[in-house]
């Protein structure tokens, strides 16, 4: 028996190798890579996943008025301007199916139908998941949809007879489906890479019980002809891997969400460490490397800088995946709200520097290796022609004919002169701007370059928090900025003439190289040289005159500064703020409020954009507290931020000898990254403004927590080097003694801390920087999948801590003997505050 079930074992997965290779349909090697049928080159692809053909996202369209058809177009165009070549969506199969799985020729079908034809135009090619199990209701209530997923929900859909029979007749009738649009079926689509068979399929029974349910619906698949890759989630229930490797499928699918999800506030700290290495637990089991390996969801929740994204693209390749689709993309008629997935914030309108990240981390999927390692963090921060900073928060890719970045870089390409394609935000060796929007120049002929410039678009609030359509989170503003070019294909002199419809700007020519852009398309021609291309010229997957970006939204006035917690005495205090606005304010100043005298008023200078900057002088920073206003002149009249009927802004001034708070519950608590605990509380505590922060763990295993504190200490970083000690308030719960460690982590990633011995009694517990040892950093939030690592080793030598470099406070209670032996969970925690003394 075991020889006849090897055979067929090796006899099942030849023919599965076997698939495609007579045609250009993708298949499986030996070695788990697919190849094209008729290249046998290694199939590489990167893109997102968007829904604006089903659920929230097309109510949406309908509520707003807008034609979902032309909202795919403007996305699908901006897709091509990111470098995407791969789209992947969880199709809603209960918007398009019956209780009997069979397919519904509605007009969610017609929308996909007509999204897969616009990305066939632009280049891009697709994974479909047929089979979503969700309702269609997310963020909103489901609706009454008539498909086989709402009748039997997810759990009985991969148990009950009837609901299993159901979907393998929908997978047939859904592979068979002809595209109007193309007149080919999803089955023989030549741009259809493969199927994956459903969304998150959360197994339980037993890895026979799971083979089964697969090799039923691709049974069903097969019958149809189809010969495309079949691929399956393996990242969920990995206690029953072996199913999955028993089955009739060609690879396996995975997500990454290495800094969990719903924070409900943006995410901040050095976040590297978290996306250092993608580890699969089972990456050794022979059937599995013989499988092809997919990426079908990922994100970096809830962060809002533009660094992280090609690290994760590097841990990627480096683990052995082909293909990876972001999730997800904000359509541009509502992104200004981010409803849709409001952990998730991903646009190239709305979020310019992180969907430049996007765009690298595609290059980085194009251009890694497959199976590279670069090492670990923090070597792997620089790997091929990419690099990735936390303290620039920047990413980017620099070739002979490429240079990508999503900030302001000091990078000086090796050869400007050989440069074919920039993109970017801020400034840089090539391009000089100052709007915050992103802009693309593409090398079309020697000497004649496009340039589109987007407009400006300004986050005025956390867009990670409760949204919704009638709260605006960022705002757009086409306000003209000067911009200058150095490239040795233009020269010092070329001429500028608008392309796209609907641009008013006149033709002009500039000398050294500068001048004022307003958002639009333009070609740049060098003196002496001449094109015959023209607006309606096709290049590549675009033509020259396309452009597509909103109008501005900008109605008011926004001053967007967040007040420094506290400030050290006899000290200046540099101040920084954003005022953005239709155009430049006639003046800007801060009135600063002293006891019993007139208040002062200082000019705030212009540094770029809409940013502004002051030195507040140490004469200025007398009593307890700093109060003040930020006074801002437009059209001859003044407005006060906050305004007159609110407090203003405050700094409370200490002696350089106090103590400094890096984390304080009463006021800090909902900033705290950690596991969710039903039973964690904040009290109340006698003293006036004082709470502590109950924590009672669950289990019996270490709970760790994390706060980033850079906001607390940023006025008084020259005080930092006097602390010597790091001083826990609190008290354990419940009567009961417990251990905890105590951890400082840098803006390098590094990590030093040492334990602590709590009693029930409240008290100051304290421990001497130069006792703390290098200690392991602890990933949080806690990643999806669970299988990837707690803790890593980020600290890349002992030492002593350098209170000058931390930012981040870690709290873990961790296991003593005591609860090990008895697996109870462990004893609480009452946190008051942490200082630095």
């Amino acid at each position: 028996m075991k020889l006849v079930g090897a055979f067929f074992f090796f006899f099942l997965f030849a023919v599965q190798m076997t698939f495609g290779q007579q045609t250009n349909d993708v298949y499986v090697d030996k070695d788990g890579v697919m190849r094209w049928g008729t290249t046998k080159e290694e199939v590489k692809g990167f893109g997102v996943n968007y829904t604006v053909p089903f659920a929230y996202a097309y109510r949406v369209a309908k509520q707003l008025g807008v034609s979902p058809e032309k909202a795919i177009d403007n996305d699908v165009y901006h897709f091509s301007r990111l470098g995407f070549d791969l789209y992947r969506v969880h199709v809603w199969d209960t918007e398009i199916s019956d209780t009997l799985g069979n397919l519904l020729e509605n007009e969610h079908l017609k929308l996909l139908d007509y999204a897969l034809k616009k990305m066939k135009d632009r280049g891009i090619r697709f994974v479909l998941t047929p089979i979503a199990y969700w309702g269609n209701g997310w963020p909103e209530k489901d609706e009454k949809t008539p498909g086989f997923s709402r009748k039997y929900g997810k759990a009985a859909c991969l148990t009950n007879p009837d609901a299993i029979k159901a979907q393998q007749n929908y997978l047939y009738q859904f592979l068979n489906h002809v595209n109007p649009y193309t007149g080919v079926a999803y089955k023989n689509e030549p741009d259809l890479i493969a199927f994956e068979i459903s969304n998150e399929p959360q197994h339980g029974g037993k890895a026979s019980d799971v083979t089964a349910f697969i090799n039923g619906m691709t049974s069903s698949m097969r019958k149809t002809g189809s010969k495309k890759p079949v691929f399956y989630n393996i990242s969920h229930s990995i206690h029953l891997a072996q199913g999955y490797f028993d089955a009739d499928i060609q690879g396996g699918t995975f997500q990454w969400y290495p800094t969990g999800l719903q924070a409900k506030h943006e995410i901040m700290g050095n976040l590297l460490p978290n996306v250092d290495d993608y580890k699969i637990p089972f990456a050794t089991n022979p059937r599995f490397k013989q499988m092809a390996k997919i990426v079908y969801e990922f994100d970096a929740a809830d962060v809002g800088r533009s660094y992280i994204y090609p690290a994760m693209a590097r841990s990627f390749r480096t683990a052995g995946m082909q293909l990876a689709t972001h999730f997800a993309y904000d359509p541009t008629f509502f992104a200004y709200a981010n409803t849709e997935y409001d952990t998730h914030y991903m646009n190239l309108i709305y979020t310019p520097q992180k969907a430049l990240s996007l765009k690298i981390a595609s290059e980085v999927f194009h251009n890694v290796p497959l199976y590279k390692d670069f090492g670990k963090f923090p070597a792997d921060t620089s790997f091929g022609d990419f690099r990735v900073s936390y303290g620039q928060d920047l990413a980017e890719m620099v070739t002979k004919e490429k240079f990508i970045y999503t900030n302001n870089t000091a990078t000086i390409p090796p050869n400007a002169a050989a440069l074919e394609h920039i993109s970017g935000s801020g400034n840089s060796a090539v391009v000089k701007y100052e709007g915050t929007g992103a802009y693309f120049l593409d090398k079309l002929e020697n000497g004649v370059w496009r340039l589109e410039v987007l407009p400006d678009a300004i986050w005025v609030q956390d867009p990670f928090g409760y949204n919704s359509l009638d709260k605006v989170l960022a705002v757009i503003n086409w306000r003209p900025w000067p911009m200058s070019i150095q490239l040795p294909d233009l020269g010092n002199d070329f001429e500028i003439m608008p392309l796209n419809q609907e641009n008013n700007a006149k033709s002009v020519f500039t000398k050294n190289q500068t001048f004022d852009i307003t958002p639009g398309t333009y070609m740049l021609v060098k003196k002496g040289a001449s094109s015959k291309l023209n607006a309606t010229s096709k290049w590549k997957n675009i033509t020259l005159n396309e452009f597509v970006a909103p109008a501005t939204t900008l109605t008011k006035t926004y001053v967007l500064h967040t007040p420094v917690n506290q400030v050290s005495a006899g000290e200046s205090l540099p101040f920084k703020v954003q005022i953005v606005s239709l155009k430049k304010p006639e003046a800007a100043r801060i009135r600063i409020f002293t006891q019993g005298a007139k208040p002062v008023d200082l000019a705030l200078a212009h540094e770029r954009g809409y940013h502004y900057s002051a030195i507040v002088p140490e004469d200025l920073l007398k009593g307890n507290v700093l109060k003040y206003s930020i006074v801002i002149k437009e059209n001859g009249a003044e407005s006060f931020y906050p305004s007159d009927q609110e407090k203003p802004f405050e700094t409370h001034i200490q002696a350089k000898s106090s103590p400094i708070t890096i984390f304080n519950a009463a006021l800090d608590h909902e900033q705290l990254l950690r596991p969710y605990l039903k039973t964690s509380r904040l009290t109340p505590l006698p003293e006036k403004g004082t709470s502590e922060l109950n924590i009672s763990p669950e289990k019996a295993e270490e709970y760790a927590m994390r706060y980033n504190f850079k906001n607390n200490v940023a006025g008084r970083t020259s005080d930092l080097s006097s602390k010597n000690k790091l001083v826990f308030q609190g008290h354990s719960l419940d009567q009961k003694p417990c251990t905890i460690q105590l951890a400082l982590i840098g803006k390098d990633g590094s990590v030093y801390g040492a334990t602590l011995d709590l009693k029930p009694d409240i008290s100051s517990y304290a421990v001497s920087t130069d006792d703390m040892q290098k200690v392991n950093f602890v990933s949080l939030p806690r990643p999806y999948p669970g299988f990837l690592p707690y803790s890593l080793d980020t600290t890349p030598k002992a030492g002593n801590v350098d209170l000058i470099n931390v930012e981040t406070l870690q709290i873990a209670i961790i296991p003593t003997q005591a609860t090990d032996q008895a697996k109870k969970p462990l004893a609480g925690i009452a946190i008051q505050k942490v200082t630095l003394e």
